[in-house]
């Protein structure tokens, strides 16, 4: 049994429907990552798993147990969160946000300990933001900022780590080393973890399981090596492309079709009457040989 799944869930805001009858058990110890176009449903999909939205019909369940009737010390210690987007509390430091990762862990009978402060200088290292411990995080940068957030969730040490777009605000090098730790804490940990990526060819890269969504619906789940084709490609995100082998990994890489050229008509200038080095211009800009080198990320 999954520890964490949604039963024919209907989850809203208001009165906008956003997904009906919608049912996912998530694997245990896997990295499950949702993709699919915008406003297709998937971040509203990890909010409910979160407890952040409670559907209005059906129900999510975390070990057995309908989520929302749990405590939510008890949810936190069991389920962490990174969301899509955050805010601080004005003056704080780096260090103290991310100790606030073990405030499910605090009580009565346990105060900070030693263990905590390990534990978050573990996290902010892991996360390179360990040189900013005394910075205010409203005077960082936007990528350092998201690293920060990782940083507090992975201080949190929960079984299951649901994950809302990690790797926005993010350069391609911080990037990947984020995916490259979620993919150490799901296979050297055991870590359950659950990503929204807009990158399709991140996802299939990183995940052990794919859900793939479209208008509030699950259109294909399972691992990306299965499930990744041209077809579903065309059928999630309406974009015509080839599935090839990536070179680095074996898994699934999309290749975009290339656009196709304008067909030129009468009204169009010959070269160089329009005053510009045609063939050169063409070669150097945005002609064929740019088209020819460009590879394009799938999002």
């Amino acid at each position: 049994m999954s520890r964490l799944t949604a039963e024919n869930v209907t989850l809203a805001y208001d009165q906008r429907v956003i997904a009906e009858n919608l049912s996912v058990a998530i694997p245990d110890h896997s990295f499950t990552v949702i993709v699919g176009p915008n406003a297709c449903g998937k971040s509203t999909l990890l909010r409910a798993l979160s407890r952040m939205l409670r559907p209005t019909a059906g129900s999510v369940l975390l070990d057995g147990s309908a989520i929302s009737s749990l405590p939510a010390k008890k949810v936190a210690r069991t389920l962490g969160l990174l969301p899509q987007s955050s805010i601080a509390p004005d003056g704080i430091t780096v260090s103290d946000l991310v100790a606030r990762g073990r405030y499910p862990h605090q009580g009565l009978l346990r105060q900070w300990s030693a263990d905590d402060e390990r534990i978050v200088e573990e996290s902010m290292a892991a996360t390179g933001v360990g040189e900013l411990a005394e910075r205010y995080v409203d005077e960082l940068s936007g990528g350092q900022r998201q690293r920060v957030w990782i940083a507090m969730a992975l201080a949190q040490q929960t079984p299951l780590l649901l994950l809302d777009e990690p790797t926005t605000y993010l350069d391609i090098q911080h990037q990947i080393e984020v995916l490259d730790l979620c993919a150490e804490l799901h296979e050297e940990q055991g870590r359950t973890l659950v990503a929204v990526l807009h990158d399709l060819n991140h996802a299939a890269r990183y995940a052990s399981h794919l859900i793939a969504m479209k208008n509030g619906a699950i259109i294909a789940e399972g691992a990306p090596s299965e499930i990744v084709t041209a077809e579903l490609v065309e059928r999630v995100f309406g974009l015509g492309c080839q599935v090839i082998d990536d070179p680095e990994t074996g898994t699934p890489l999309v290749i975009p079709a290339a656009r196709k050229p304008r067909r030129a008509t009468a009204d169009d200038p010959v070269d160089g009457s329009d005053g510009s080095d045609g063939g050169a211009e063409r070669g150097a800009g945005g002609g064929p040989a740019r088209r020819a080198a460009a590879t394009t990320a799938v999002s």
